[in-house]
């Protein structure tokens, strides 16, 4: 597998927004691939924020293996922090976002209400590229106020929007680590769509997500392609079959793979595949 790095200019721009905001929010609202749910945050966030009150928001849940999705909120519990799934397809979830978020400070909005202030929650929304944050705000304000794609790098710049329920949200584009310390990270987050396509080999891609599928999902994985086994496979034979069963062939009888790399990655993102989590608490563990 290729060494994954992808960091633009507006990336560090966006760390600099954030630290010089910080001080006028009250809460930290972190959006997270439910897929993904540690390897889609920035470890520099926990540096950036520091103590600031943060809630965690597991978006896409509904494409999200849900036992899998169950373990990280008890993960997470553990480390002291608050999480909560929702769809920004579905709407699952989405009335409770502003409630947790309040919870977390409703000892200081109490306290100045005895002193007559009513006090606005200023929220800021942070996140990788591609975890859905402004679909999220959308829901949120209940229009479609700021550009949404399912392509990384579409949100730029500072954007402060009013939610209803007297809170505030400021919005900042995804930020991804200018250094993958560990690649298996980089590439859970391409295989989501958090890393362009355009720079990464997607046969290579393909290749390691079917050796992952086969060994985690290996039911799906037949279902879905109406494969007899993929045991024993490595992960490009396991394509090799896939693009056979699909009549992806071409000239001397060879199977278009790269037809068929794309072809399996759009459909674990669209969840034609099964509700699949790419890690588990457990599997973190061996990988440390």
């Amino acid at each position: 597998m290729q060494n994954l790095q992808w960091y633009p200019g507006h990336m560090a721009k966006t760390r600099r927004l954030i630290e010089a905001n910080l001080k006028l929010i009250d809460v930290v609202v972190e959006i997270l691939d439910a897929r993904i749910p540690f390897s889609g945050r920035n470890p520099h966030f926990d540096d950036i924020i520091k103590n600031k009150p943060r809630l965690l928001v597991l978006n896409k849940a509904d494409l999200a293996d849900k036992n899998r999705t169950k373990l990280w909120i008890d993960w997470y519990a553990e480390q002291g922090l608050k999480v909560i799934p929702i769809s920004c397809t579905t709407g699952m979830g989405i009335n409770t976002v502003i409630a947790e978020a309040r919870a977390l400070i409703q000892d200081k909005i109490d306290r100045e209400r005895e002193r007559g202030r009513n006090r606005t929650l200023k929220i800021m929304m942070v996140g990788i590229p591609n975890v859905g944050k402004s679909s999220l705000i959308n829901r949120l304000i209940g229009k479609a106020s700021t550009k949404t794609g399912d392509k990384p790098g579409v949100t730029r710049g500072k954007q402060w929007l009013r939610i209803k329920g007297d809170a505030e949200l400021l919005d900042t584009p995804g930020i991804l680590p200018p250094k993958f310390e560990d690649q298996t990270v980089a590439v859970k987050l391409a295989y989501t769509g958090a890393i362009k396509d355009e720079i990464m080999n997607t046969e290579l891609l393909a290749y390691s997500l079917c050796d992952y599928l086969r060994d985690n999902y290996p039911n799906e994985l037949c279902t879905r392609y109406k494969l007899d086994t993929v045991e024993g496979l490595k992960g490009y034979e396991v394509l090799e079959k896939i693009g056979k069963k699909r009549g992806f062939v071409i000239s001397g009888g060879e199977i278009d793979m790269e037809r068929a790399a794309n072809m399996v990655l759009d459909e674990l993102r669209g969840a034609k595949i099964g509700h699949i989590t790419l890690e588990t608490p457990s599997q973190l563990n061996e990988q440390e």
